[in-house]
């Protein structure tokens, strides 16, 4: 027995040597691993059985074990090419059974009126011959349904329909309906008590529904612009010193009953607070903080306003970058004095982390040309990281209006110090065609007709062209502007125009005008720029033969008269116009018929006339809105010197201030200030068309051309009384804008109190003339002119009604004089207006 067993155990000893020397090929192996080579596909028709392999990622020495045949009939499944996919064994080999997916033959819509079928094309994943998939069948339905609750159709219900076609295709049919348009009813606040629940209906873009509401679609509930409304609600509190502001929350809820959401902001206002210091901390070496003040627009004792403070903050980092600070971080900060309500405001100049820009990438620019982009930022790849100029950035990029939407944000770069400027933008239509009509007391019924482009090839050029044909004027112009000259931000264009304005009730002549004026312009900073022009133009004056024949002929029955001594001292001013009595006195006698007035006539037959001038304005705008400002300061101060070569020689200095504050219940005050000065330059006299002419643009109940030096020569006579102008002017204006409380914000009406008073004065055109083709040789040779030119102030008191209509914008005036210069012309009712459709 001991032998034996010593004999077993040879042998099995034995038997473990020769397997262990035998190849691992040799042995039986387990029936999942197998090689690539035995796997066998299935049911494939548009898939190569290769694509299906290369699923199944083998392991260590090729093989395929039972993990790595589940890892690829997940990624087989994950594909969304196949509706089934099954894996078996047979014969040693791996057998992979699929059923592929049908494939998409075309894509309808039915029922869908409010959105086009383009746009839900654009915004679904499935497409035309593609692959068909049940679940992203499912998330098209989803996102057809979410689009129409964005646009205020909360009941909208989407079916899909598959229908089968031969060749293992399908058609796809989603069926809409769409349902009634889901309004907001009501917009309700709690807890404000600084500022009515009106004024804050004007901060948000949430507007209750009424009968214009078709017009626009801010009326219908869009839950993301409700939570937008809430940091324009808070930012709006912290602009007028309400430092603790906190809005809460923004409550919405369903009204079956009246089929709309009703929502509602609950605000904590807090008290508000003013600015007790300002201060300026650096830990920079050799830093000096008190360059930085002038860049502060917070001064202590004024109203805690963020923005400001925000401002503030940007124009002195930007500033510290210039003087050589690269990395300077300026971070504002402020202590509240709970009890005094007022905040000591710290601006801490501070050495930031040393981080670079390693580069910046544009997405979604598909027209807009990179360098349109890239020029709109003051740094470039390798600069130094700067906050303050990637904000500045991309409000440029914003205020191009050549993107539906901006947003700059950042991604770590290739190592700690080096960061990625993403700047993601939606571009949108930037072409106009436009056609407006308008009327207006003074120019009648007007129309044009105009097409632009803003962003004129994606080069970020801007050209217009428009026709205008109206009652008493038509006009054709042709404008173009290159922002970035020579890739400086100075913005170069011209103006080419012709216009004809016609003789109407207020002058007895018309003027025709053919120009073309090139202009520079930069912006010195946010709220200041420069305009530099040059204008060359060419007029010449049009005049109806009745008010041109200086008919004098004393034949004439109806002109014939021999006046007596009397008369002519007490009516004529002791002017005799043919000498009939003797007397030696020539009077104007081509104005016995009604003639227009000399300077009119000199002009006439001076024929056309050239003027050459260069001009530059200076703008200050601090307006909040400037279509409908309620805060701010504008100034425009403008000269223009003619005489760089032409006909016409002057200087002319004009000055144009607004100012707006806001006062209780939402009425806003207007502070208007004008004034202006021609000056004469040289022998050369001024003619009657350079000078100002004023009427309801100084002073309100006057009309046009109805103020200032004006004709009186033969006035009892039937003279036209021309308006002749003025070298120097001045007008002041106090307005109060208010809201019509009982009507909805989205009405559009605003009523308008006012007091207006100015005076024009200090004709110096022609006041002789040698006449020619005088009928009567009895006529003066000379005929000289008498004018009025009392510098009398002008003023008067009004209402006015201002509507943002959806036909355009419209005011209406009605204004009393109070006090008015003999030969003024009144015109106590005016209106005007147009709108683009």
């Amino acid at each position: 027995m001991s032998f034996l067993r010593a004999w077993l155990i040879v042998v099995a000893m034995s038997a473990v040597s020769i397997a262990s020397s035998l190849p691992l090929a040799l042995l039986p192996q387990p029936a999942a691993a197998q090689a690539m080579q035995a796997i066998v596909v299935e049911g494939n028709r548009r898939v190569e059985a290769e694509t299906v392999r290369s699923y199944f990622n083998p392991g260590a020495g090729g093989r395929l074990d039972q993990s790595a045949l589940d890892d690829g009939l997940k990624a087989l499944i994950a594909t969304g090419l196949f509706q089934d996919v099954k894996i078996n064994q047979a014969g040693g080999r791996i057998v992979v059974s699929v059923v592929e997916n049908a494939v998409i033959g075309r894509i309808a819509f039915e029922g869908n009126k409010k959105i086009k079928d383009e746009q839900l094309s654009a915004e679904i994943q499935s497409k035309p011959r593609g692959t068909f998939s049940r679940a992203l069948v499912q998330s098209d339905t989803l996102r057809i349904a979410e689009i129409y609750r964005r646009s205020g159709r909360y009941d909208v219900r989407v079916t899909p329909e598959i229908i089968e076609q031969p060749n293992n295709r399908v058609d796809l049919i989603f069926t809409v309906e769409e349902g009634a348009k889901t309004s907001v009813k009501s917009v309700e606040f709690i807890g404000n008590s600084a500022f009515s629940a009106s004024r804050l209906r004007d901060v948000i873009k949430t507007h209750e529904s009424n009968l214009l509401s078709f017009l626009g679609n801010n009326d219908v509930y869009d839950p993301d612009r409700v939570e937008a409304d809430r940091d324009l609600i808070r930012r709006f509190y912290l602009k007028n010193g309400y430092a603790d502001v906190q809005v809460v929350a923004a409550l919405t809820e369903y009204d079956p009953e009246k089929k709309g959401f009703l929502v509602t902001f609950k605000i904590e206002e807090g008290a508000q607070y003013r600015i007790g210091s300002v201060d300026y901390r650096s830990s920079i070496a050799n830093f000096d903080t008190g360059s930085l003040r002038a860049f502060s627009r917070v001064s202590a004792g004024s109203l805690y306003n963020v923005e400001l403070v925000e401002k503030s903050t940007e124009e002195m980092q930007i500033e510290a970058s210039r003087r050589g600070y690269a990395f300077a971080v300026v971070r504002p900060g402020g202590d509240r004095n709970f009890e005094a309500h007022t905040v000591s405001v710290v601006f801490n100049i501070d050495e930031g982390p040393r981080t670079y820009i390693e580069r910046i990438n544009l997405r979604g620019n598909t027209r807009t040309r990179d360098y349109v982009i890239r020029r709109e930022f003051d740094l470039s790849e390798g600069d130094a990281y700067n906050r303050a100029l990637v904000d500045r950035a991309e409000r440029r990029l914003k205020n191009l209006d050549y993107f539906k939407s901006v947003k700059i944000v950042t991604e770590p770069g290739s190592s700690s110090d080096r960061v990625i400027l993403i700047v993601d933008m939606e571009e949108k239509s930037t072409g106009d065609f436009s056609v407006s009509g308008g009327y207006s007391t003074t120019d009648g019924a007007l129309a044009e007709v105009s097409i632009s482009e803003r962003n004129l090839l994606g080069r970020g050029l801007y050209a217009k062209a428009s026709v205008t044909y109206g009652q008493y004027s038509r006009g054709i112009s042709l404008s173009f502007v290159e922002p970035y000259l020579l890739d400086y931000r100075l913005a170069l264009g011209f103006d080419t125009y012709w216009k004809e304005q016609k003789a109407n009730s207020y002058t007895s002549y018309g003027v025709t005008t053919l120009g073309f004026s090139p202009r520079i312009g930069l912006a010195l900073r946010e709220d200041l720029s420069l305009q530099l022009r040059y204008s060359l133009y060419q007029q010449s004056i049009s005049l109806a033969s009745a008010y041109n024949n200086c008919n004098n002929d004393a034949s004439n029955a109806s002109l014939a008269f021999n006046p007596t001594p009397a008369y002519i001292q007490s009516v004529l001013g002791g002017a005799d116009p043919t000498n009939s009595t003797s007397s030696g006195v020539y009077g104007y006698g081509c104005y016995g018929d009604g003639e227009s007035s000399l300077p009119v006539r000199k002009e006439l037959a001076n024929g056309a006339t050239w003027t050459s001038s260069l001009g530059y304005t200076l703008n200050y705008n601090t307006l909040d809105n400037t279509k409908n400002p309620r805060d701010g300061l504008l100034v425009d101060f403008r000269q223009d010197f003619a005489g760089v070569g032409g006909d016409v020689t002057y200087l002319k200095t004009v000055l144009d201030t607004k100012y707006y504050t806001p006062l209780v219940s939402e009425i806003v005050s207007v502070i208007h200030l004008q004034g202006g000065l021609l000056s004469k330059i040289g022998d050369r006299d001024l003619r009657m068309l350079d000078h100002f002419q004023m009427g309801p643009n100084l002073v309100r109940g006057f009309a046009s051309n109805g103020i200032g030096p004006r004709d009186i020569t033969y006035y009892n006579f039937g003279s036209s009384g021309d308006a002749l102008g003025g070298t120097k002017y001045w007008g002041a204006s106090a307005e109060l804008q208010m809201p019509f409380w009982f009507l909805p914000k989205e009405v559009g009406l605003k009523g308008a109190l006012y007091a207006d008073a100015g005076s024009l004065w200090g004709y110096q055109g022609p006041t002789s003339w040698s006449a020619t083709g005088e009928v009567n040789s009895r006529a003066c040779p000379t005929c000289g002119l008498q004018y009025d030119d009392g510098s009398t102030v002008r003023s008067s008191v009004g209402v006015g009604l201002i509507w943002a209509s959806p036909f355009g914008p419209l005011r209406f005036d009605y204004a009393v004089p109070i006090t008015k210069g003999k030969y003024d012309v009144v015109q106590e009712f005016r209106f005007g207006g147009g709108t683009s459709f």
